[in-house]
């Protein structure tokens, strides 16, 4: 089996914003410590829920390099350097390894998107221009582009290109993809109502928005499901899955910003284009964090 970059639950985390609008750094090292403290098994920056495509390149690489710091490598630090450039990607990837990540999140190309030979050729220039190890990242609602089963085990060659973010949401694709793969591909899941399902096909752990709220919990759905106590694990999952569906009532992170917000982590709000949550919506979040437990009434 290729490397393994970590196993468990990686916090796909937030980026915190000021009423400026710039990356609030003292909140964001809150945010990692207690990430750390709190059992994570990985961090993921400048992803989707960190808002890694309203950043500027200096900020994006700037981000990364103050997690890297912070985290001083008690965690692996995995940095989202994707691009629907090949050029672009290569460019972000090298100079986040220059910055200190341990490893890259590459997601499929978006908006002028590409076919399943573009994308094999792709990711294998980005793995074969930086030479870190590589997450692919495939989440076609948001991207358009879908990395099918056969493309993965053409793509599993590359001794750099180790593992996959799953949102797909498609179980059946992503069995198939496990039984292509088998142990040259590791499977997370990028769905937090999914982490049990692809736990049972075979994945090593989630990418998860959850975990920034709930990260020994989100730790302990897989935890337990790797020490043999499938049903506690399942209960857990069970248990979370109304503050899953309320972190997702809107266009990810606003929901999850707004968590923490309401959770006393002076996260601020989300860049435009994307626009606060609304009161109904935040009513039913709140809801949802008294219900798991994680506010008081």
């Amino acid at each position: 089996m290729k490397q393994t970059i970590f196993k468990g639950s990686g916090v796909a985390i937030i980026t915190p914003m000021l009423e400026d609008g710039s990356v609030n750094y003292p909140v964001l090292k809150e945010l990692l410590e207690q990430q750390i403290a709190g059992g994570t098994d990985a961090i993921v920056i400048c992803g989707t829920t960190g808002e890694a495509s309203a950043l500027n390149d200096t900020e994006h690489l700037d981000v990364i390099e103050f997690a890297c710091a912070t985290v001083n490598r008690r965690l692996p630090v995995i940095a989202g350097t994707g691009s629907n450039d090949t050029r672009h990607a290569v460019a972000l990837s090298r100079e986040a390894k220059s910055r200190g990540a341990d490893a890259l999140l590459q997601v499929t190309p978006y908006y002028n998107k590409t076919s399943q030979a573009g994308l094999v050729r792709h990711f294998n220039a980005v793995a074969d221009a930086v030479g870190l190890p590589m997450i692919l990242y495939n989440v076609p609602s948001r991207t358009g582009m879908n990395i099918q089963p056969e493309t993965y085990a053409e793509l599993a060659k590359h001794p750099l290109i180790v593992a996959t973010k799953e949102a797909s949401g498609n179980v059946s694709a992503i069995a198939k993809t496990a039984a292509l793969c088998g142990d040259e591909l590791a499977i997370y899941s990028g769905n937090d109502d999914q982490i049990l399902p692809l736990l049972a096909l075979g994945g090593i752990g989630v990418i998860s928005v959850l975990a920034n709220v709930a990260p020994r919990e989100t730790h302990d759905i897989c935890r337990l499901y790797f020490e043999g106590k499938h049903a506690e694990s399942l209960a857990l999952q069970l248990r979370l899955l109304e503050l899953i569906e309320a972190l997702f009532c809107d266009v990810n992170p606003i929901p999850v910003k707004e968590a923490m917000n309401l959770l006393g982590h002076d996260a601020g709000q989300c860049r435009m284009p994307l626009a606060p949550l609304n009161a109904a919506n935040r009513e039913r979040l709140r809801t949802a964090l008294c219900a798991a437990g994680f506010l008081k009434a």
